[in-house]
């Protein structure tokens, strides 16, 4: 097993050198970005610490000589990169190492790479940076270098809107980490389980359920939103934030209720599916029927619709 292990190390470091090097190729940027955590994960659960020291250092080492070649700066924000996605990996792979539950694992690794962005911006902003005034001034040249005919078209003031988009920056962050980190759980595991080891997976899609606390959260929410009208203020910010969040958590409940339909009327499997489509489609084209579709959500933790079901 040892003599078959090293190969694999050995391959996963140079598929690791391979995902950072290619960041900046915009072919493939996109894909390789997403999976930057999965080779290094892979490797700090197989290997004791030493030897995954060696085997990233190494590789951050072979990164940093190619890539300074290329351009003499490249080669420190690679490696800076790779050290920024390193805690979430250590945290996870701690977790793996104990067995611990997929939501463990994921919430704990969401919150950690979380964690970083916030200090991120912290530490930018006592070094004189501002992130965020960067960020809204990038947002107005890119709305400026929109079609006359679009911007008319959008029915909110310009700089309200970009405004708005600012003041939702914890959203993005929260959904960047936990679309980092679910990406990363979810093929780090399949790679890991093929090799021999025993980690847990998360329940079926048909058990999930949300604590009955969000519906609660959810209506006290949707209360202070037809009260809260001034834009600037902390509370407005809070549920601009918050509501979208619970939306999403609900329309996810939706289609574990779809799921769970499926298995009590022995349904096709594809008729949850063609509904996880379906809602999709609907926050990106008609955002309305999407809040009523998180409404199914709402009613599954909110009242025990699935115990009527099996009780006939």
């Amino acid at each position: 097993m040892e003599g078959t292990q090293k190969p694999r190390m050995l391959g996963w470091s140079i598929a690791y050198i391979f995902l950072l090097l290619s960041i900046f190729l915009p072919p493939l940027s996109l894909i390789t970005a997403a999976l930057l955590m999965v080779p290094v994960l892979i490797m700090y659960v197989k290997l004791g610490t030493r030897r995954f020291l060696v085997h990233y250092v190494v590789s951050l080492a072979v990164v940093y000589f190619v890539a300074s070649l290329l351009a003499g700066w490249l080669g420190a924000l690679l490696v800076s990169v790779s050290v920024f996605f390193l805690p979430p990996v250590i945290q996870m792979g701690n977790l793996y190492k104990k067995r611990a539950a997929a939501r463990t694992v994921i919430t704990a690794g969401t919150l950690t790479l979380l964690g970083e962005l916030l200090i991120t911006l912290v530490v930018c902003s006592m070094f004189g940076l501002n992130p965020v005034g960067s960020m809204k001034r990038f947002m107005m040249e890119s709305v400026q270098t929109m079609p006359t005919q679009v911007q008319s078209i959008m029915a909110i003031d310009m700089d309200t809107f970009v405004q708005l988009m600012v003041q939702m920056l914890p959203l993005y962050m929260i959904g960047f980490s936990l679309f980092y980190v679910v990406i990363s759980h979810w093929l780090a595991r399949k790679v890991l389980v093929r090799s021999g080891e025993s980690i847990p997976a998360f329940k079926p899609i048909k058990d999930w359920m949300l604590p009955k606390s969000f519906v609660w959260l959810y209506l006290l929410a949707l209360i202070l939103e037809m009260f809260v009208k001034d834009s600037r203020s902390m509370i407005f910010t809070v549920l601009l934030n918050l509501l979208p969040l619970l939306l999403t958590a609900f329309a996810v409940q939706a289609i574990a209720f779809l799921f769970y339909v499926a298995h009590v009327k022995r349904w096709h499997k594809a008729l949850p599916i063609v509904g996880t489509i379906v809602g999709i489609l609907l926050l990106l084209f008609f955002p309305p029927a999407y809040f009523m579709f998180s409404l199914l959500g709402v009613f599954d933790v909110a009242f025990p619709i699935r115990d009527r079901m099996t009780s006939k």
